[in-house]
């Protein structure tokens, strides 16, 4: 596994680490690995070792472009990428281009020095919470790789947990970074929106946030460093950040009002779960913060995620004609959700904002309360690849497991997600920290605080566990 992305930077500086060396370990890795859980859609082995190359003669020279210099750092395939296709998931996308130019978030990557890998996988235009297509497969999960890895950003999650670079981007739409982090045991921030620019801009419109994927919370501030900051190209892109994601982040929670809301007042959990996270709750509480067991009060608002959600698939295909004549060539699901989502009216669209409002207004108004708020990121633990649900699901519907992440991007707000501890059956439980839109930094704090007192970050996933022992 190659160290944290802070512990390679400080190496490069004194000397005692290589970005050539960190590069090589990374692309070892998904030799070794990737073939299990296939995570890439593109790897670059060689234009990574140049660009490694090239950072190593640049801290050599004292001179590096900046704090991310020689970071082996992988790109959900759904960012632009200079000269390398951008697929999405879809057979409907032609890969020839042209491919001319980089999304924000890689644009900001490529000026700091990363070592850009290659692509991670995505089911067809990120639609979904688990990560498969008809074009390039299922992706499976480090602990388990028969069991899915979440999604959309499974490729990414899968990538930074079996030490596949340190550092990934993903997006996360309605638990897109969070899903796939609670059940990988990795580390993933879905920002307050805006605050990483976006372009081009998503059919989901003001639903899909750029996110960091990484192993660490640390290691996820270290990313927003780089990544956030200000971009003509996104309407919505909010200023450059005036001081560094790591400043304060080990202030830790003395102090801090910490809303636990242990299903949101509508959800049942696996007993592991539940377990893990009161568990969780519990170590928060002697870090020194005040716990209150507190719902915000709101019912379930998946409907009104449906018709924003569903419109935007609709439009995602519109441009590819019928949606009957893409049969056979589309995702079945996909086809199917995004036909619910031509029936729905202006009217019905405006409804299903207005909920989205009073979520919003009511999320405000809590957080005036609390500055936290923490719940599971997921009720359940991974389930079979290739699925859809899980076994027995009384819907065909994605959102009907992930009822923690969606409410939080039609509010905008940033959550975080952390590992947390195991099931019995030794998969990863996640943890969810929800902060006031343009609370990030203190989401992080908690992140961290929480992560200092624990190891879960640090054990080794089965599958490299089982490499080693062979």
């Amino acid at each position: 596994m190659i160290p944290e992305a802070t512990e390679l930077v400080a190496g490069y500086r004194d000397r005692t680490l290589s970005p050539v060396e960190a590069t090589r370990a990374a692309l070892a890795a998904i030799e070794a690995y990737d073939g299990a859980v296939n995570a890439f859609v593109l790897v670059d082995a060689e234009g990574a070792l140049a660009a490694a190359q090239e950072s190593e003669a640049r801290w050599h020279a004292g001179a590096p472009l900046g704090p991310g210099d020689g970071v082996p750092t992988s790109i959900k395939d759904v960012f632009l990428t200079r000269g390398w296709p951008t697929r999405r998931g879809s057979a409907l996308i032609d890969p020839a281009g042209p491919w001319d130019e980089d999304s924000p978030c890689v644009a900001r990557l490529r000026e700091t020095g990363a070592v850009i890998l290659g692509k991670t996988t995505s089911p067809e235009y990120a639609w979904k919470g688990v990560t498969d297509s008809l074009t390039f497969g299922a992706t499976g999960n480090p602990w388990d790789p028969a069991v899915t890895a979440g999604g959309s950003s499974g490729g990414s999650a899968s990538a930074v947990g079996l030490g596949m670079g340190s550092w990934s981007m993903g997006t996360d739409g309605g638990g897109s970074v969070r899903i796939p982090a609670g059940f990988t045991g990795t580390v993933a921030l879905k920002p307050t929106f805006g605050l990483i620019p976006h372009y081009p801009a998503s059919p989901f419109g003001t639903l899909a946030h750029s996110g960091p994927m990484t192993r660490t919370v640390r290691d996820t501030a270290a990313l927003m460093d780089v990544v956030t900051g200000f971009d003509a190209r996104d309407w919505s892109a909010m200023p450059t950040p005036a001081r560094s994601f790591l400043h304060g982040l080990d202030d830790g929670m003395a102090g801090l009002r910490v809303g636990f809301s242990p299903n949101l007042g509508f959800v049942r959990n696996d007993p592991d779960i539940d377990a893990a996270v009161r568990a969780a709750v519990a170590l928060l509480e002697q870090a020194g913060a005040h716990i209150e067991e507190a719902d915000p009060g709101f019912t379930d608002p998946v409907e009104a995620f449906h018709v924003l959600w569903f419109s935007g698939e609709a439009k995602v295909l519109q441009g590819h004609g019928e949606l009957a004549a893409l049969a056979g060539r589309a995702d079945p699901g996909l086809l199917r959700t995004a036909t619910r989502g031509t029936t729905y009216s202006a009217s019905d669209y405006l409804d299903a904002m207005a909920v989205r409002m009073q979520l919003g207004q009511l999320m405000g108004r809590f957080h005036e309360r609390y500055d936290v708020l923490v719940t599971p990121t997921l009720p359940l633990p991974a389930f079979p690849v290739g699925h859809d649900v899980p076994d027995g699901s009384a819907s065909p519907d994605w959102t009907s497991w992930t009822p923690y992440t969606y409410p939080f991007n039609m509010t905008q707000q940033p959550a975080l997600s952390v590992p947390c501890g195991f099931t019995g059956a030794g998969l990863p439980v996640g943890l969810q920290i929800i902060g006031a839109r343009h609370a990030d930094a203190l989401v992080l704090r908690v992140g961290q605080a929480y992560q200092s007192a624990t190891d879960w970050h640090r054990h080794t996933p089965k599958l490299i566990a089982q490499q080693e022992d062979l």
